[in-house]
């Protein structure tokens, strides 16, 4: 198809006019060598598809559990953890593969196309699901929880992206998880360090990690975040969701935490381009280029610059692979509470009465 008449984002400040055409699922610059049909998007803003660099997909139905600050993940994971009671009992009980679903449409409806799951690779991810997973990583759940994280570290190939929770905390047990890693062998350039509060920056920059900033999650847990170093010391940065028992909600809710810390080009570059690199995504994700997968969002153009359009963004469409997944329609099947309703390209898993998805109220 040929796409007429919209803004194109071609960098966080930059967009031009410009017809794209999609062939096979990717871009075309030269527009006029594409059949099929044409598509008017005059008014809108395409941006590259947004990419959630962590979450638990599994649990976006489940509301915030805990009351922190706590001193450490670890002690927030203890106090939470019961689940022959209500509301985990419940949600528990909903099949996981229906809970992954809900996560992936969490993320799509933000504007996500791309999202890493921090847990084991799902069949469910295979079959058409609402946003693209990324396949190829190696991870660690934290040095309290997976005892042998230097092990699969090790058994992770140097060009593949090796995620683990480290640093969660305000205290001397989470600050010394990064000396651990160290001491195991298990910190060099494909590590991907999820929260990192309590590390020290220069020994990420030294190793060439990366880190991902869940701020919302951070500060309903720890009561607080990054400090301002950790944006200037140059180690890459990615924004993720973490879960709604920790989070506020969805990637716009973290977008929306994130800017005024690091201003609105930084965010964008987090959630596009930087998350690309970090997540070792080698396919055109987190830009719109030429020959490029075709992932994108479109939103109401008001003539600002791409980044500053991320301000309490409501995508108009998410499209994957050239396909659109989803499009804000007032008629549409499935409502969000304070976000509209929307008509969705794929089957809706059952809503009970009272589903949440990222705290926000589900209905048909």
């Amino acid at each position: 198809m040929i796409l007429r008449g919209a803004r194109v984002a071609l960098s966080a400040r930059r967009a031009e006019r410009m017809d794209l055409g999609i062939e096979e699922g990717r871009f075309r610059f030269e527009a006029e060598g594409c059949d099929g049909p044409e598509l008017d998007l005059k008014g809108t803003l395409l941006v590259p598809g947004l990419i959630n660099a962590h979450d638990h997909l599994e649990f976006s139905i489940f509301p915030r559990l805990g009351s922190g600050p706590y001193r450490n993940a670890t002690e927030w994971a203890r106090d939470i953890y019961r689940p022959d009671e209500s509301p985990v009992r419940e949600l528990l009980a909903v099949p996981k593969a229906a809970r992954l679903w809900w996560g992936g449409l969490k993320n799509l409806l933000s504007g996500a196309t791309t999202v890493m799951h921090h847990n084991p690779w799902e069949a469910v991810f295979e079959r058409k699901f609402p946003v693209r997973v990324v396949r190829r990583y190696g991870w660690a759940h934290s040095v309290a929880f997976t005892p042998d994280f230097a092990e699969r570290y090790r058994e992770t190939p140097p060009d593949v992206p090796f995620f683990m929770h480290a640093g969660e905390g305000t205290d001397e047990c989470a600050s010394q998880e990064l000396t651990r890693m160290e001491e195991g062998g298990a910190l060099g350039p494909n590590t991907v360090v999820i929260h990192g509060v309590a590390a020290n920056t220069d020994v990420l920059q030294r190793a060439g990690a990366s880190l991902i900033w869940c701020p919302t999650s951070n500060r309903f847990t720890l009561g607080r975040t990054l400090d301002a170093e950790a944006f200037q010391s140059g180690v890459p940065l990615a924004l993720g969701t973490d879960s709604p028992m920790t989070a506020a909600g969805d990637l716009i809710d973290e977008i929306e935490a994130a800017a005024p810390v690091v201003g609105w080009g930084q965010v964008y570059e987090m959630v596009t381009s930087d998350a690309a690199r970090i997540l070792r995504l080698e396919d055109g994700e987190g830009e719109i280029r030429d020959g490029g997968v075709a992932d994108f969002v479109a939103l109401r153009d008001t003539g600002i610059p791409p980044a500053e359009s991320l301000r309490g963004m409501r995508p108009l469409s998410v499209w994957i692979g050239g396909e659109k997944r989803v499009e804000a329609d007032d008629s549409g099947a499935l409502g969000l509470e304070g976000r509209g309703r929307y008509r969705v390209a794929c089957d809706l898993p059952d809503i009970t009465p009272g589903l949440k998805l990222a705290g926000r109220q589900v209905s048909r």
